[in-house]
């Protein structure tokens, strides 16, 4: 039974990668998103402009434009002279902010008196103007607080930024995104295998084989896994190589992470292999199943910001526990003791899948 088992393996392997699009499917995306996501998919603000409207044209608020002006956030400053240019800066998009200056901020800033700033903001790009506005406010501050010697009785806060000292975006999107295409690559892998079989007439075959319906899922199963982890692989050498991303944690913690979260997935996979009778349906599936489960994973935003009912959806969310571990492997020095309870999470789902698969598969095949 075991070498009819090997067999299915190596024929399901062989089918995969006996054609050119075959292999394409499998490389081309991890070569296209490792050279897309860290350049692409950050939430940093460089090279963005400011409009200034400055009616004081005092020393301070020429020194505080410069100071903004310096940063990598914005490298063009777009000097307006009066209100019908502040706002055609922001109504055409020339301007992800804009600072007013009133005329006498020169004067109260040396009067040693509050001097306040407007600041202008585009809503339609709010995210990114509300994380521009972050940078302009410790440019202030750092300034306001120069100006006063450092004699201020207000308290000061000292940041440290831990497991990311330098909020490098890069170690936040490559660990993540070897959760991402893991998902994709096993998914598609697993949610083809059944539904190529009926499209070209081999299903029947394959169920009056020697095989049990419990084998014939292991032997769809086990490329699935080999895919993920060999990609997996490829993402992981890449961030720690050439993205310069630490690995802090123990490399074999983040393969047991890969298995469950890969066996977790098959569960799925198979679920909706059984459900669709083309290729086509189930590619739709898969894509289907994709999008909800990388926006409910807490890779787009934190999960504890959903409504409650989302959160618990968001917990049967393979992915979401994933990710956990993958980043905790990466810049947390997670343990087994730290991953475990996001690990039985992931055995707990794949129990369920693969049970709701094998039903499907045996209900097809009465």
């Amino acid at each position: 039974m075991w070498h009819r088992l090997l067999t299915l393996i190596v024929k399901e392997l062989q089918a995969l990668l006996r054609t050119t699009q075959g292999r394409r499917m499998l490389i081309m995306p991890v070569v296209i998103q490792l050279a897309v996501f860290p350049f692409a998919a950050t939430l940093e603000v460089k090279n963005a402009t400011l409009a200034i409207y400055d009616q004081d044209q005092g020393a301070a608020s020429i020194e505080l434009t410069q100071r903004l002006g310096a940063g990598s956030a914005f490298t063009r400053l777009l000097v307006v002279h009066d209100e019908a240019g502040l706002k055609r800066a922001i109504d055409e998009k020339r301007a992800l902010l804009a600072l007013r200056f009133a005329p006498d901020f020169s004067r109260r800033v040396e009067s040693g008196q509050p001097a306040d700033i407007q600041a202008i903001i585009d809503g339609r790009r709010s995210n990114s103007a509300q994380i521009a506005f972050s940078y302009v406010g410790h440019v202030v501050d750092d300034y306001a607080l120069e100006r006063g010697n450092g004699n201020g009785s207000a308290s000061q806060i000292a940041v440290r930024n831990l497991y990311n000292p330098d909020l490098e975006y890069r170690w936040f999107v490559l660990p993540c995104l070897i959760a991402i295409i893991t998902t994709v690559g096993c998914l598609i892998v697993t949610a083809l295998s059944l539904a190529r079989e009926r499209e070209e007439g081999t299903f029947e075959q394959l169920l009056v084989s020697p095989l049990t319906p419990a084998y014939i899922m292991a032997g769809k199963a086990a490329p699935a896994i080999l895919v993920a982890m060999v990609q997996a692989t490829l993402i992981a050498a890449a961030a720690v190589w050439i993205f310069h991303v630490p690995m802090r944690g123990p490399i074999w913690l983040l393969y047991l992470g890969m298995l469950c979260y890969s066996v977790s997935l098959i569960g799925f996979g198979l679920f909706i292999s059984a459900l669709c009778s083309t290729q086509q349906q189930a590619f739709l599936g898969v894509f289907c199943f994709m999008a909800p489960a990388v926006i409910l994973s807490g890779y787009m935003a934190p999960v504890e910001n959903m409504p409650p009912v989302l959160q618990w959806v968001s917990a049967a969310d393979p992915l979401t526990h994933f990710i956990i571990i993958v980043k905790g492997v990466f810049l947390k020095n997670y343990d087994f003791a730290l991953a475990w309870p996001e690990l039985w999470p992931l055995l707990l789902i794949a129990a369920i899948t693969l049970a709701l698969a094998y039903g499907m598969f045996r209900r097809h095949s009465a």
